[in-house]
């Protein structure tokens, strides 16, 4: 026979039976209802950003630890970039996760806990890079005289860029590349440390050249809390800033504002507008200096000038006047050019008897030589000429005939009766008329008779 039940088990089996997800959901309501906004104080541990935007953690203390989650909508309104071990207070609201059967924190915003803690933290990241040699004062570079591109890495928004702008333009204008980025928030840090490394990549393939390299780069931000300049104190910009080949300034916050970055740059400013008066020199300084340094140089130019002239003529009165200087030179050169051409003359006398002496035998073989040759040039050419001419003909017992005009007449029918005629013969001239008888040159007939006929 079964014993009958106890009160106690009895009461145990009224109790109403809930599910896994009911008892889940009901805790939920219960924590979300009494814990709909709250602030909690602790240190960051297990910080993880996911892909999908949202940012997981734990807020721990000495004796607990509780979850924490920040949805990607919230981290966009986030002052600063999370990081392992800041001490911070998180505001949200509770909630729990049926999942693993916890309870977290829904972070809608993150405050530094306090400056203690914050710049404990910044004092132990100085340290670590320090050790490194990121600061290193011979990691330094010399910034340009005048740079001809100027970058700038800063709000696009804010009265930073205006405030360089209207200070190069008034010193000396530049062209000016700006690498728009957030100054706070949960992105600005990644967003300043891709910008140093962007504006050191110009110039290479990726960017086809369409760009100029800057040669100066300003990292520029307005003053704010120390929370607001977080992005400033981050790992990855600080070691971007080390690791810029491009000589850089950073210009963070207001003069008395000190970050990290300040010790990775080349030059701190104490203001973005001090800044740009690093970056350029005054024009009108630089036209002024030149003026001067013109002025100067034309003045100990006229200086030199006149004192080689002073030094000049104290030595023209100590030299001897010209014509003292050169007179027996001048002489012993009149004297010398006399017996040259004395010596000139009996020389070419002596050459010349030497010639005539050396000359005449050669001169009178030649001529002998000549003369037979044209001795018996000119015989031959005789020869020649007695063979045509009418001389011979006339040997032989032929007569000319000729007129009294010298005409020739070769034919009787051309004789006139009664024309005087010069008949010449092979030894001399004889005169007749036409129709008489032929009488020697200059005498008349016998018969005085005028013609042949």
């Amino acid at each position: 026979m079964a014993e009958p039940m106890s009160e106690a088990a009895a009461n145990l089996s009224n109790l109403p039976e809930f599910s896994v997800s009911e008892l889940s959901g009901a805790l939920k309501r219960v924590v979300e209802e009494n814990f709909a906004f709250v602030r909690v104080r602790g240190e960051i541990s297990g910080l993880k950003f996911h892909t999908s935007g949202h940012v997981y953690f734990d807020l721990k203390d000495d004796k607990a630890v509780l979850n924490a989650v920040i949805w990607k909508t919230g981290v966009a309104r986030l002052k600063f970039r999370p990081e392992s071990g800041m001490e911070v207070v998180a505001t949200g609201r509770l909630s729990t996760y049926a999942g693993t059967s916890r309870y977290q924190i829904i972070v809608e915003q993150l405050e530094l806990a306090g400056l203690g803690a914050l710049m404990a933290l910044l004092e132990e990241r100085r340290k670590k890079l320090t050790a490194e040699g990121l600061f290193d004062s011979a990691r330094k570079k010399k910034l340009p005289f005048l740079p001809d591109v100027i970058g700038v890495v800063t709000s696009p928004t804010g009265a930073v860029i205006r405030d360089i702008m209207h200070r190069l333009n008034a010193r000396f204008p530049r062209r000016v590349l700006l690498w728009p980025v957030a100054v706070q928030g949960e992105r600005a840090a990644s967003e300043i440390a891709a910008a140093i490394a962007g504006f050191n990549a110009m110039g290479g393939p990726s960017f086809n050249n369409k760009f100029p390299r800057p040669d100066v780069i300003i990292v520029a931000r307005g003053g704010g809390s120390v929370e607001d300049l977080v992005a400033f104190n981050d790992e990855a910009v600080v070691r971007a800033a080390a690791a810029s080949k491009i000589p850089l300034i950073s210009a963070v916050g207001h003069e008395t504002d000190t970050t990290l970055i300040d010790f990775a740059a080349d030059i701190r400013a104490p203001t973005p507008t001090a800044a740009a008066e690093l970056a350029v020199p005054v024009r009108a300084d630089l036209l002024s200096q030149t003026l001067d340094f013109q002025r100067r140089m034309l003045a100990c130019f006229s200086k030199g000038v006149e004192q080689r002239r002073r030094h000049l003529a104290q030595l023209a009165r100590v030299l001897p006047r010209a014509d003292q200087l050169f007179a027996q030179p001048r002489q012993r050169l009149d004297q010398a050019g006399d017996r040259l051409v004395a010596g000139l003359r009996r020389n070419l006398q002596l050459h010349a008897q030497e010639l005539l002496k050396k000359s005449a035998p050669l001169r009178e073989g030649m001529m002998r030589q000549r003369f037979a040759h044209q001795r018996q040039k000119l015989e031959g050419l005789a020869r020649v000429l007695d063979g045509l001419s009418y001389r011979a003909v006339l040997e032989r017992g032929f007569a000319l005939v000729k007129t009294e005009d010298g005409k020739v007449r070769r034919r009787a029918g051309e004789i006139k009766a009664g024309e005087g005629l010069t008949l010449t013969f092979a030894d001399g001239e004889a005169q007749a008329a036409a129709g008489g008888k032929v009488a020697p040159k200059g005498k008349k007939s016998p018969t005085d008779q005028g013609s042949l006929f």
